[in-house]
């Protein structure tokens, strides 16, 4: 039987790794930029857990899964993500919420089971690529954006086409607009498209929890939070949730 399971989530901006001992124990988890090429990214995955891989079973999941040769199997997302976030949470019912570089998913889970799901993957609005974008902009970093646009009020985008709202800041900065409204305009814009997803699966009743690369930002999580009417709660790990539960997968190989 093998020692560890390793868990590989190569999304389209950053790519996390998670490894888990024999007793489902969080051993190891590992984070870097996804860059141009997945393949050189699974690679240097590789050869920082080599020791751990040695070991270990690998499931990949993810934008770039298939380019992980030395995965024992890969897996979709939606799996990945529901039992990454079951791991977690540990709630009988909940709604996930997964924001990530290029889609958002919206999966409900029931006893640990993934029972429905929706995923906007067409456009990258309420995206953290349309956070990244916007962010650039305004010659900021994603995180002092959201930190920023706690302190706005008072200013909004239109357009949930990316290319579009960029023209709209651009506009609200030529127009004098402080940089603080601007950042809560687009923070709204996010939360608003989110919102608008996540209410289609969201019960009466039961946690709504936020995962991917966004559920670090506070003032993000908290104005959902609001659009949505209930908590929406994070966890340190959340941005790990696909690779864990990759990483679960894998732990049911070696049985």
């Amino acid at each position: 039987m093998k020692k560890f399971a390793i868990g590989i989530d190569i999304g389209s901006t950053c790519a996390k790794a998670a490894v888990l001992d024999e007793k489902k124990d969080l051993k190891e988890k590992l984070l870097l930029p996804t860059g141009w090429s997945s393949a050189d990214t699974a690679e240097e995955i590789r050869r920082r857990l080599a020791s751990y891989i040695e070991e270990g079973t690998v499931v990949a999941t993810g934008y770039g899964r298939v380019c992980v040769p030395y995965a024992d199997k890969s897996v979709t997302e939606i799996t990945c993500h529901g039992k990454g976030a079951d791991y977690l949470y540990q709630a009988k019912s909940m709604t996930v919420i997964d924001i990530g570089g290029q889609d958002t998913k919206i999966i409900r889970i029931e006893s640990g089971n993934v029972t429905d799901f929706l995923m906007n993957d067409k456009c990258s609005a309420g995206t953290g690529r349309f956070l990244e974008v916007m962010a650039n902009t305004l010659g900021l970093r994603t995180e002092e954006l959201c930190e920023l646009a706690s302190r706005g009020k008072d200013a909004s985008i239109s357009s949930m086409c990316t290319v579009f709202a960029e023209s709209e800041v651009i506009s609200l900065i030529g127009r004098g607009e402080k940089r603080e409204n601007i950042a809560f305009a687009v923070v709204d814009s996010i939360v608003k498209k989110v919102a608008a997803q996540a209410m289609h699966l969201l019960p009466p009743e039961g946690e709504a929890v936020l995962t991917g690369g966004l559920c670090e930002f506070q003032y993000l999580r908290s104005s959902l939070g609001k659009a949505l009417g209930r908590e929406v709660v994070s966890s340190p790990n959340g941005r790990y949730a696909g690779a864990i539960g990759a990483a679960l997968v894998a732990s049911k190989l070696e049985s």
